[in-house]
Formats: structure tokens, C-alpha cells, sequence
């Protein structure tokens, strides 16, 4: 029987610290996509949707890249962009598992199962520990991001609100900020619709779609059925919009273009909340994204 990956063409990777591929690998210093340090937030479309070749997604576990990125990728994709995904962990910390297997060994399986739903190409799952990311090394985290984003020389990094995640996110949020600035690869953050600090991405006549394949892969993740009626009625109440906000750069505001018709430490502190922010423009009010205490939580 062949491989999942060769049924699904997903190239996936499973990166144990004694597994297949080290998760500690030296990482090169060089910008991954050729730009200077101090990253240029890319162009908007009309529909609010960042310009990106290719797209990398990094969350803290298996789960988000569905119920909380899913439609975002699945636009992006649309869009014609290349997507790529690093999981930091293999989600063995959930409280929830509706099988008799090992979430540590039947998760990535399932992230592998959404990831090919939602049109991901490259998929890698680390095995930092599921829910104690602030006690690892910030600059293993780092090192492990700027792997990603020398391999795929990403346009943009896709990552979950830090300031409505857990302290898993926030720590996520924190490495791959830190990896991008040198790199000049901007950051930008799936938040809160409604939220402040942001900008909507209109998903239009795609809404049906998107919706439908991001259902369908949060039900991929199977070993989390107990937890899926809930998630599922939250999505059904998403209407046809999404809102992003800038991480990295951290002072910066959505540029609108007409769309082409082509087709470190890690010490136990708690984490500071992630205040809101925006500027008035006008009688616009224009989302900026992080501010002092963001920056400082970044920097260490």
C-alpha cells in the first residue's frame, strides 16, 4: 500500500529530535527570498487578500491550520499561491482523543489529511512538546522557523493570533517574528473578526467553498471528534469574511491595489496580553498591528 503522502502529493515531514530529519539543523543567515532585512508588507488585492507566490503557515499544533487558517489558505491557494505548513508539535497535549491511538503518533497523520484538503503542498510536523513551548529555548524555535523559511523562501508567513491564542501561540508568534525580520519576510496574524488591529479579507463568491473544505478538513482531525460539534457550529456562524493584521512589519498599514486578471529566553514569564491597536486615517480607521508591548514581548 502506498504512503499517505504519495496518495494525498503531499510532501510531508516528520522531524523527531532522534526521527528523520533533525530539528535543530543549522540554518543559514541569508535572506530566504532575496530581500533585505525589514520586511515590505506585500500589496493587497481588492478583496483585502495579501500578493504572495507562495504562502507558509506555522502553528503551534495540528488543528489551527483548519479551524483557524483554513479559509484564509484555501484563498490563498485559489489565488494561485504555493502553501506550505510547519507544526511545531505533534498535539499529544490534547485533553480530547476519540481513538485508541496515540495523538502523538495519529495527529500528524490527520494535519497531513486537512493539509491536502486545503490545498498544502509541503507539510512539516517538529516535536517540540505539545503545550510547553515556553519552556523550550527561543532560539531552537527560531532556528527551526528560518529553516522553513529558507526552504520555501515564502512571500508571507501565515500564523493564528497570538493575542487570542494560548501561550503556545503567543510563543509560535514570537519565533517566527524573530526569524522573519532577518529574512524580511512579513508576518501576519488570522485574528478576531471584528477585532481592532486589522483588515478584512472579503472572501466574496469563494465563501461556500471555503467554508465547505475548511469543515471539511477540521473533520479530518478525527482523534478530536468530541471536540468538533462545537468547532463546526462556530464556523457555520462565519459569514463570507476574514480579518488579518500585520505582526511583522510592526507599523505598517494594508496598501490596496486593483486585482490582476490573471488568474531569547524561554523562563516560565508570563506572557504579556497583546493590546489593540490602529491609527485614524481620515475618516478610515487604519489597523497598524503590534505595538510597544508586542514589540517588547518579541525582543525578549
Amino acid at each position: 500500500m502506498a504512503p499517505l503522502s504519495s496518495a494525498i502529493g503531499t510532501t510531508s515531514k516528520y522531524e523527531g529530535r532522534t526521527g528523520w530529519l533533525p530539528a535543530r539543523a543549522a540554518d543559514s543567515a541569508a535572506p530566504a527570498n532575496g530581500q533585505l532585512p525589514g520586511a515590505t508588507p506585500p500589496a493587497l488585492t481588492a478583496s483585502g487578500l495579501p500578493r504572495a507566490g507562495t504562502v507558509l503557515a506555522v502553528t503551534a499544533r495540528p488543528g489551527p491550520e483548519s479551524a483557524d487558517l483554513g479559509a484564509l489558505l484555501y484563498a490563498f491557494g485559489q489565488a494561485g499561491a504555493r502553501l506550505a505548513l510547519l507544526s511545531l508539535t505533534r498535539g499529544e497535549a490534547s485533553p480530547v482523543n476519540s481513538t485508541r491511538s496515540r495523538l502523538e503518533a495519529v495527529r500528524p497523520w490527520e494535519l497531513q489529511l486537512a493539509s491536502w484538503l486545503l490545498g498544502v503542498c509541503s507539510v512539516a510536523v517538529a516535536d517540540y512538546p505539545d503545550g510547553g513551548l515556553r519552556h523550550c529555548q527561543m532560539s531552537d524555535l527560531t532556528a527551526r522557523v528560518r529553516r522553513a523559511i529558507a526552504e520555501h523562501r515564502p512571500d508571507l508567513i501565515l500564523v493564528p493570533d497570538p493575542a487570542t491564542g494560548d501561550c503556545d501561540d503567543a510563543y509560535v508568534a514570537r519565533a517566527v517574528c524573530l526569524a522573519a525580520q532577518p529574512a524580511g519576510v512579513p508576518v501576519a496574524a488570522r485574528t478576531t473578526s471584528g477585532g481592532h488591529g486589522g483588515w478584512l479579507v472579503v472572501l466574496g463568491d469563494q465563501t461556500d467553498a471555503a467554508r465547505a473544505v475548511q469543515r471539511s478538513a477540521v473533520r479530518a482531525h478525527a482523534s478530536q471528534s468530541e471536540a468538533l460539534p462545537d468547532l463546526l457550529a462556530g464556523l457555520d456562524r462565519l459569514g463570507s469574511h476574514e480579518q488579518l493584521r500585520w505582526l511583522h512589519p510592526a507599523t505598517v498599514a494594508p496598501r490596496l491595489i486593483a486585482p490582476r486578471f490573471s488568474v531569547e529566553r524561554c523562563d516560565g514569564d508570563p506572557t504579556p496580553a497583546l493590546p489593540e491597536s490602529g491609527t485614524d486615517s481620515g475618516s478610515q480607521r487604519v489597523m497598524t498591528g503590534m505595538q510597544a508591548a508586542d514589540l517588547q514581548f518579541l525582543q525578549g
